[in-house]
């Protein structure tokens, strides 16, 4: 009985839009899937990519759907999150900084990063999700690790 008293206040904590809940589950695999990669670039192509889900996660879950109307210009996830959530807007930055890296490495471009880089950005990204979910209030989950094949 405690424990069905309990639930709705766990869900209330937990109000996101499925959509939002979504990039972050993806952004979680995406970094698994960083974790497990064979190169340099892969691992920070996968992780700069869950970091990017992360922050989708928490401009979907916060955009106000009436404001910005106009047509404007695109924009990027980065410009985007320092204006819904401004206690990102650093890691917005941080992560924008990374963007032509994750370009180049995309591109194959083997000294386009290196092995430490690409170690740095996967928890560098772990933390990001970590606090995306955590100015979401979503309970954060760990990642398990992978196993290896042997």
């Amino acid at each position: 009985m405690n424990t069905v008293l309990s639930a709705p206040a766990n869900r209330s904590r937990c109000r996101v839009a499925p959509s939002a809940l979504a990039l972050l589950e993806s952004a979680r695999h995406g970094l698994a899937d960083a974790g497990g990669a064979p190169d340099p670039g892969g691992k920070y192509v996968a992780a700069h990519l869950a970091a990017l889900r992360a922050a989708a996660a928490v401009v979907t879950a916060r955009a106000d759907p009436g404001k910005g109307r106009r047509r404007s210009a695109p924009r990027s996830v980065w410009e985007l999150l320092p204006r819904v959530e401004p206690t990102l807007a650093e890691w917005a930055a941080f992560f924008a900084a990374g963007a032509g890296k994750r370009a180049a490495a995309e591109a194959g471009l083997s000294r386009a990063v290196s092995a430490s880089e690409a170690e740095d950005l996967l928890r560098d990204a772990e933390t990001f999700l970590s606090l995306a979910e955590s100015v979401l209030g979503v309970p954060t989950t760990p990642l398990l690790p992978l196993r290896s094949a042997g």
